[in-house]
């Protein structure tokens, strides 16, 4: 048995989202009903609306950051969250081992993947999810929900490197891109105690890196810079979903230093190998984190008093919003309110 709920939907690759509505399945012994309150807005959901990383399933339904409360299940109504992954193998090393979005299987996205069942997922820009209580996790009650939403993406997508690379104290910690991911990274780096720089094209948004955490700021469009911080920081993590000129930027690495993408650009880059092979350093990718990381990256944001810095719209605004943020116009998350589809 399945229940129709009300979404906003992609039609068609590059067609502007309708309201519209889909069915959620019935949930059985071990799925939460979550009714959804905010569902953030990352820019991989536009690159995968617009089909910009191809195979696209349509219509779709976007929205990986969903906070929301217990509807179905349980003798008290619970507040918790869905992030990007809605389903994996469950046996393999890496599931076993909380890394169910490496799992040798493919893990099943929240929206635009097949689940297991043979049907389409639907994501977070709808009033209700259904979801299996093992991929589920609990925001604090001192994060409201709102600026806890992108943290399923953002912040996970952040905290994740940045504990895996060791920011900490001592360490010296680049963040190439003030936006979504970016500004979540600058927060998460300097509560675990690393020095911050923020490398953006521009000083436009420089008041507000050193406000969010940072303690330097560069505009890399003087390419001074580079030259001026050649073998500064210990790790990179660059957020930018645009070709980078990968060679500048290991540059500016100290020795077994590593430059760490979670952006993601539709186009290839090149490298010159020997960026690398000088001073050991690592080209490497991360992305988001497991369940059990994801549960510790919120109760780590709650304990800091980190939340998401959003601009909270309705949902008849996601087309705009969607030209906002390719535009980086948007300080820094725009966060669906579900109430309003």
């Amino acid at each position: 048995m399945t229940r129709t709920v009300p979404a906003y939907a992609a039609p068609a690759p590059g067609a502007p989202l309708e309201r519209t509505t889909i069915e959620r399945r019935t949930p059985g012994p071990h799925d939460v009903l979550i009714d959804i309150a905010y569902s953030g807005i990352c820019h991989s959901d536009i690159h995968q609306a617009r089909d910009g990383w191809a195979e696209g399933i349509f219509p779709m339904v976007p929205g990986h950051e969903i906070a929301g409360t217990v509807a179905a299940v349980g003798d008290a109504v619970t507040r918790f969250a869905v992030g990007c992954l809605v389903d994996s193998c469950r046996t393999c090393e890496f599931c076993l081992a909380g890394q169910e979005q490496n799992c040798a299987d493919g893990s099943t996205g929240t929206y635009n993947a097949i689940g297991r069942d043979g049907e389409p997922t639907y994501g977070g820009y709808a009033t209700q999810v259904v979801v299996d209580e093992n991929f589920t996790v609990r925001i604090p009650d001192s994060l409201p929900l709102d600026v806890a939403a992108p943290l399923l993406c953002a912040g996970i997508t952040m905290y994740s490197p940045l504990r895996h690379w060791q920011a900490g104290p001592g360490k010296k910690v680049a963040v190439v891109g003030l936006g979504g991911l970016g500004h979540m990274g600058v927060k998460i780096a300097h509560a675990l105690g690393a020095e911050v720089t923020v490398l953006s094209q521009s000083l436009r948004k420089r008041e507000d890196g050193l406000k969010l955490g940072a303690d330097h700021y560069h505009a890399t469009a003087d390419g001074k810079v580079f030259d001026e911080l050649a073998g500064t920081f210990d790790l990179i993590v660059s957020t930018v979903s645009a070709p980078l000129k990968l060679g500048g930027y290991l540059k500016l690495l100290r020795p077994d230093g590593a430059l760490v993408n979670v952006g993601a650009p539709e186009e290839p880059v090149s490298l010159n190998l020997f960026s690398l092979i000088g001073g050991r350093k690592t080209l490497a990718g991360s992305n988001i984190g497991g369940i059990p990381e994801t549960q510790e990256m919120l109760d780590f944001c709650a304990e800091h008093g980190l939340g998401a810095e959003i601009e909270v719209i309705r949902a008849d605004q996601i087309n705009e919003a969607y030209e906002r943020v390719v535009a980086s116009d948007v300080r820094y998350r725009f966060v669906i309110d579900t109430a309003t589809i």
